[in-house]
Parts: C-alpha cells; structure tokens; sequence
C-alpha cells in the first residue's frame, strides 16, 4: 500500500520523478524514450522503473521485447493529486522542459514499433 512516506521517500530520488513527470505528462512511454528524454543508460532507467513499479506508482506493458511505463491509474487521490500539482508547477522548469523537448525532438519516436 502506498503512503505518503513512500510516495515521497521513491521520489526524492531525481530521475524517478523527472521519469514520472513525463509520463503524467505523456502518458505511457517506451522505455527508450525514456532514456533518450532523460540521457542516461537502460540499465540505470529499468532499476528506476523497477522501484517505481513496486511501489505501486507505474504500471508495465509488454510489447515483443520493449517494455512501456506508465502511472498506475489506480494511485490513490492524494498521490495523483501530488504529481498532477508537481508537474503542473514546474513544466516550464529546468529540467523538466528540456525532458519534455528532448522526448518531443526524439528521432524515430515509437509509434507502432518501439526504438525500431
């Protein structure tokens, strides 16, 4: 069950909480948008992906080999209210804007096909 000390605890870390600002913002993504978005490694994004995933915070989906995250729609009321007023106050932020274009400026941005 998650509560506010775990909410606030899994997303103290940086790179968990810019990856669930882009997803509250995109909704689900690739795991190799996420990467291309934030700059760092796979193997460093799915150990953040893992955490968030057990907290209950994201949800997976397996398509072939990828792997897409999103916000569990089940969080409770008070957590997505969290992450709707944080990404809401800090959009135009650094360096939430620059994820957000870094994703939107992505080359062969997934579509039907993952990092084909």
């Amino acid at each position: 069950m998650l509560t506010p000390d775990s909410l606030f605890h899994t997303l103290a870390d940086a790179t968990r909480l810019r990856a669930i600002l882009l997803m509250q913002r995109e909704g689900e993504l690739c795991v190799c948008e996420l990467t291309h978005a934030l700059e760092t490694i796979q193997p460093k994004i799915s150990r953040h992906l893992a955490i968030l995933r057990e907290e209950g915070i994201v949800l997976d989906r397996r398509a072939g080999q990828w792997v897409y995250y999103r916000l569990n729609p089940a969080l409770p009321d008070w957590a997505q209210a969290v992450i709707d007023a944080t990404a809401g106050g800090v959009r135009h932020e650094a360096p939430f804007a620059a994820d957000h274009a870094a994703l939107r400026g992505m080359p062969n941005r997934p579509g039907a096909r993952c990092c084909a």
